[in-house]
């Protein structure tokens, strides 16, 4: 031939389809992707490796539960109680954290409740007994939403509890995590499955097709007993939380049990995510009473996830520290959030508030703890405390802003829980509960960290801990 083309008709082809997808997948992710580093992230993956990045973005990338959740709103605004109903337990708060309740009530359409009972609960042994009381007690319906699940010695006795009460007419429905109780096998599962006990998995899938929703979990712990008693905080339904036990693993946590009308916006929260999950809508009667209150405590549910609720527990965790004076508590199993966050707790340090971090000595997942090690410097840097809390592990979720306000639930401070997991919170505007608290974490800030313990780690260590920072969104 006259001229000998560079390359074949199948390389130009091969050509063609990449230069089709990076720009195709390229186009979607700067029309949807709001985070910058996200978008950036996908875009390079992308057009380094063209088909494998595509396959990837689709799978994990684009945030299909949110596409899912403004299908259902419609049907979700009729499924909620309208909150008019629970108008004489509404309250309005002035003083310091009236901007804090006027903005997490826009943010949420959750009004705050008066006259609720709040006891806190510590470690499984503090909180089972409680909970497995109650739902021998139920009369009408129980609602479980738990992100482990075990079938364990505990385990067994929460579902033979459960499969007595659906037996003897209780309306029951337990909703378990397709990866937090088991991907490929959930044990606890097939064994209410098997004996009737109406149960589901959240997002659950082995389809290719439904391999997006991997990532996405519902990090979620409810217990609602009739409508008029709930249990929610941190704690998982496993034997590791046994602590005076002595298990392989031990996990402490807090976990709190409530009566009041607060208690129905726990119950909204567990009816959405079965509705969500399996497009059953629960009958109000028996799964959304409403009960008049016991106690004093004004609290309200804030709801955070990848859908109509995102990052709404953080901006609600912002506010706080925005308004916050004296002194700010934070206790978390695992520390890895965002810039905006850090700078937050810094500045309110700078302003003269004494914040205090406690994170755990050793957590049950060390890259994160590899990856919060490369974190926490700036924190120091503006004058924030940061602790180690001696073993066991301690799993609570815990904030305290001066002795007056708490925040307290299943969201840790990390991306995974403030972006992509499904969680649930309650701040309470009660000084008893918050001073309760704030002892509660002081009596765990068991050893400083300091500049020198993170300059004295060696060079490999220094590496390896920034390596695991790349990764904290999915960590």
């Amino acid at each position: 031939m006259l001229f000998d083309l560079p390359f074949s008709a199948t390389d130009f082809l091969i050509a063609c389809a990449r230069l089709t997808l990076v720009t195709s997948v390229s186009l979607h992710i700067l029309l949807t992707k709001r985070n910058t580093s996200s978008a950036i992230g996908w875009i390079g993956v992308c057009i380094l490796m063209p088909f494998l990045g595509t396959v990837l973005y689709l799978m994990f990338g684009i945030n299909r539960v949110t596409r899912l959740a403004k299908k259902l709103v419609g049907d979700r605004t009729s499924h909620r109680q309208d909150n008019v109903d629970l108008s004489s337990w509404n309250r309005e708060l002035d003083g310091q954290f009236a901007p804090l309740a006027l903005m997490v009530g826009k943010l949420t359409t959750r009004p705050v409740v008066g006259n609720n009972s709040i006891t806190c609960l510590h470690d499984g042994d503090g909180a089972y007994p409680h909970m497995l009381e109650a739902i021998e007690n139920a009369r009408k319906s129980i609602l479980l939403c738990s992100y482990i699940f075990r079938h364990d010695a505990i385990g067994q006795l929460f579902a033979d509890k459960l499969i007595a009460a659906h037996k003897r007419g209780v309306n029951v429905r337990v909703l378990v995590d397709g990866i937090g109780s088991g991907y490929f096998l959930s044990p606890i599962y097939r064994y209410l499955k098997r004996e009737g006990v109406p149960c589901a998995r959240f997002m659950h899938s082995l389809l290719p097709w439904r391999m997006p929703f991997l990532n996405l979990r519902n990090h979620r712990k409810i217990l609602v007993i009739d409508g008029c008693i709930g249990f929610m905080g941190g704690l998982n339904i496993a034997d590791d939380n046994l602590v005076t036990r002595k298990p392989k693993h031990p996990v402490s946590d807090t976990h709190f049990q409530i009566e009041g009308p607060v208690v129905h916006q726990l119950a909204q929260v567990a009816a959405w995510d079965w509705y969500f999950t399996t497009g059953e809508q629960l009958n109000r009667d028996l799964f959304l009473q409403e009960h008049a209150g016991k106690g004093t405590s004004l609290a309200r549910i804030v709801t955070a996830g990848p859908d109509t609720d995102l990052e709404k527990i953080e901006y609600t965790m912002l506010q706080a520290i925005t308004l916050s004076r004296k002194s700010i508590r934070l206790m978390t199993p695992y520390f890895l959030p965002g810039a905006r966050f850090l700078s937050e707790l810094g500045l309110a340090a700078l302003r003269g508030v004494q914040v205090d971090l406690i994170i755990p000595l050793h957590s049950n997942h060390r890259p994160l703890d590899w990856a919060c090690a490369a974190n926490i410097s700036p924190l120091l840097d503006t004058g924030v405390r940061v602790w180690h809390a001696n073993p066991p592990f301690n799993h609570s979720k815990l904030m305290v802003v001066d002795k007056a306000w708490s925040f307290v639930g299943s969201s840790n401070l990390d991306i995974r829980s403030l972006r992509l997991n499904f969680e649930i919170n309650m701040e309470t505007y009660d000084v008893t509960m918050a001073e309760i608290l704030d002892d509660f974490i002081c009596q765990h800030r068991n050893r400083r960290l300091t500049h020198y313990d993170l300059d004295k780690r060696n060079r490999l260590t220094r590496i390896r801990d920034s390596f695991a920072r790349l990764f904290m969104p999915y960590l």
